[in-house]
């Protein structure tokens, strides 16, 4: 989808329509820009920018706060969309998604036909516009479809990968950040066309599996199937402070919180987490991860608990901008020793799911724990 977030918003405020919108954290205070509308990218406007300096480059845009219940149902119909084309779609994010239209063309002609009606519907039933990149594999449609934005099209036939890939930076290829982009240019590649006479050993000696797979992609190879029901790698929260907090009281009072958000996405997916992250930013603008691996657990008690424990080794000095909590290491629940050896964690993720209903039915912060009163005190 194009700028999905201020799209949605353009659409939904017709005032806005034409204006620079720009969708994230509050301009007044850190975070980031989540999306920024074609009108506001002339600017210099970029998702992931910090908010601060997106107020400074645009300060005439409409700042809007992120609304992802109401993007997520706008992904629910586009996703439908695509389901009613093919059995195989694998969603990337809420904007995004994969579609193989094998074997498609008795009922909706050829791949580019199919395409095109994608395109309209998508745009008949939501009022928005889809960019679109149709090719042998999802590497190459996921490049070609960034290439002609908005409500774009680029077709890249079979045979002519290579080809169409050659004019292209090499920051193209998947897995080329600024690090590998930096180590190519050493070795005189700045395109993928100078990229493709690298030869393959020197690649490999060079980036290990990864210059394999730099090789490989050079010249449009991906033989990845599309898997549409993939479950996620990851569940996770995180907060940035409106302004450094040293007060390690508030930190661990807002990992507890992310807890109990992480812990009821995993009950919701009916998945328990062997792996929890700490997320930590500090000032001015390093980021620190620290991981700990246990017993898969749903508990929001025990995910805060190793949490806490990380926080205590790092043994923080100075002032925090961010702190986040993410589940990983999915699984099914229920199927680790974890309630085995604490019984009081079986009674807790009961309970849990007991909050969940009360949630669904009464709305969020129906029940909390009682050592977040505080922290909601304080924000109301």
């Amino acid at each position: 989808m194009d700028a999905f977030y201020a799209s949605v918003e353009q659409r939904d405020r017709p005032a806005l329509a034409g204006r620079p919108v720009i969708v994230g954290a509050d301009p007044r205070g850190r975070g980031v820009v989540s999306a920024a509308s074609y009108e506001a990218r002339v600017y210099g406007v970029r998702s992931a920018m910090p908010i601060g300096r997106a107020a400074r480059l645009c300060p005439h845009a409409a700042f809007l706060p992120v609304d992802m219940a109401k993007y997520r149902e706008v992904s629910l119909q586009i996703m439908a969309i695509l389901a009613g084309f093919s059995p195989l779609v694998e969603p990337v994010s809420v904007d995004e998604a994969f579609v193989d239209l094998t074997g498609t063309e008795r009922l909706f002609g050829s791949p580019e036909a199919a395409v095109r009606r994608i395109k309209v519907r998508i745009r008949e039933e939501t009022r928005l516009t889809a960019s679109a990149g149709l090719a042998p594999n999802k590497f190459l449609a996921k490049v070609a479809s960034d290439l002609e934005k908005p409500d774009g099209l680029v077709v890249v036939a079979p045979g002519g990968e290579a080809r169409f890939l050659a004019p292209l930076p090499v920051e193209r290829i998947w897995g080329v950040g600024r690090v590998m982009a930096r180590a190519l240019r050493e070795l005189g590649v700045t395109t993928v066309a100078e990229l493709q006479r690298v030869p393959r050993a020197v690649l490999v000696r060079r980036f290990g599996r990864h210059g394999e797979a730099l090789h490989a992609l050079a010249f449009g190879r991906d033989d990845r199937p599309v898997e549409p029901f993939e479950d996620p790698k990851s569940m996770g929260a995180e907060e940035t402070f409106a302004a450094d907090c040293r007060d390690p009281e508030r930190l661990r009072t807002t990992l507890r919180a992310q807890a109990e958000r992480v812990a009821a996405e995993l009950r919701a997916g009916g998945f328990a987490a062997g792996r929890v992250t700490l997320k930590l930013r500090l000032a001015p603008f390093e980021t620190r991860t620290r991981s700990l691996t246990g017993e898969p657990t749903q508990d929001a008690l025990e995910l805060y608990r190793r949490a806490a424990a990380l926080l205590e080794r790092e043994r923080v000095a100075r002032p925090v901008r961010l702190i986040g909590l993410s589940a990983s290491r999915l699984g099914p629940a229920g199927r680790g020793q974890l309630d085995l050896l604490d019984p009081a964690a079986l009674r807790r993720e009961r309970l849990g799911r007991v909050v969940d209903r009360l949630t669904a039915r009464f709305g969020q912060g129906t029940v909390i724990p009682a050592s977040l009163l505080s922290k909601r005190t304080r924000s109301e």
